[in-house]
């Protein structure tokens, strides 16, 4: 048997959907929420399965992953967030780059040489690598309107991932695969599955305007910092409006952060655009930290930690001037 592991995020599904565009089999699919990263774990595979990770950091699955390698099972691991030492077996097959400029969608179209080339695009506007996307539709020929509708579903399908329970999405991110990877291109998928498409726009603009006159918590030279409701709508647009900030002011650091029912908050990091390091470094300082250079997280970011969290943040980037 076949397991498909991949994060529900835009990179995730984007990743996936080149791959069984191109070598198309029956698999177990397993994913989730954005921030449902510990997905290894809920693989059941027997001696001669293999498994395929996309998109979900080796750090965070390491002693999983050494158990399925000891079990004689074979891994394909591509991702492009803090790995840590990877371990070495001949099992084990792995793509993993942490470069700024790198998503799991982009080197899935660069081992499937630019094949499925549109789907990357999406993947990198969903992972706001908006000047990689940009250059990778000018390779690939794409006209304004193709570009344009693969940077709206990227951001979409992006956007789809954030909640803090599947119950918060709009849909199950296996279900979203299932839907866009019938299709050879995005473009195809945006004509075809209307209903879809319309329910993920609407979405995301009913949730994105709620953002329009929240003021931030705390801001200075090098950061600004928002606070969220308790709130599906919240929770789903937290990643996007993340993006959408740091897009606006491309020199400051911008966390957003959610509250929690346990009165704790879920924190979405972003470096700044034109310097981007540093999210994932100041994130795994907390306990359920993690994420890639330019964008990373913390899943549970106690309450009382928040001054820290704050300084941390500031800090950073006041020493990178």
């Amino acid at each position: 048997m076949h397991h498909d592991v991949f994060n529900g995020d835009a990179d995730g599904l984007c990743a996936l959907t080149q791959l069984r565009l191109e070598n198309p089999c029956e698999s177990k699919l397993i994913t989730g929420i954005k921030r449902d990263i510990s997905l290894l774990g809920r693989v059941n595979a027997n001696d001669g399965d293999h498994i395929t990770v996309l998109d979900v950091s080796l750090d965070k699955n390491r002693d999983t992953l050494i158990e399925l390698l000891n079990n004689d099972i074979s891994v394909h691991y591509v991702d492009h967030h803090y790995a840590g030492d990877i371990p070495q077996s001949k099992k084990l097959k792995t793509n993993i780059n942490t470069s700024a400029n790198v998503c799991t969608s982009l080197l899935i179209n660069q081992e499937l040489n630019n094949k499925y080339s549109e789907w990357a695009v999406c993947g990198c506007y969903g992972d706001n690598l908006i000047k990689v996307a940009d250059a990778l539709s000018k390779r690939s020929h794409l006209s304004k309107l193709q570009r344009d509708n693969c940077k709206k579903l990227g951001t979409y399908l992006n956007y789809n991932g954030y909640g803090g329970s599947l119950e918060d999405l709009h849909f199950h991110p296996e279900a979203l695969f299932k839907r866009i990877s019938k299709f050879p291109t995005p473009q195809d998928f945006i004509s075809s599955d209307t209903n879809t498409f319309n329910r993920l726009e609407s979405g995301y603009r009913d949730d994105l305007i709620r953002t329009k006159d929240l003021q931030p918590h705390y801001q200075d030279t090098y950061c600004r910092v928002f606070l969220l409701p308790d709130a599906a709508w919240a929770k789903r647009v937290s990643g996007s409006w993340s993006n959408q900030l740091t897009n606006q002011l491309p020199d400051k650091a911008h966390a957003v952060l959610t509250e929690k029912g346990n009165g704790n908050y879920l924190v979405s990091v972003r470096g700044p655009l034109n310097n981007k390091t540093g999210a994932d470094d100041i994130c795994r300082q907390f306990p359920t930290g993690g994420g890639r250079k330019a964008a990373a997280g913390i899943n549970n970011l106690e309450a009382s930690e928040l001054g820290k969290f704050i300084t941390t943040l500031s800090d950073t980037y006041k020493l990178a001037v």
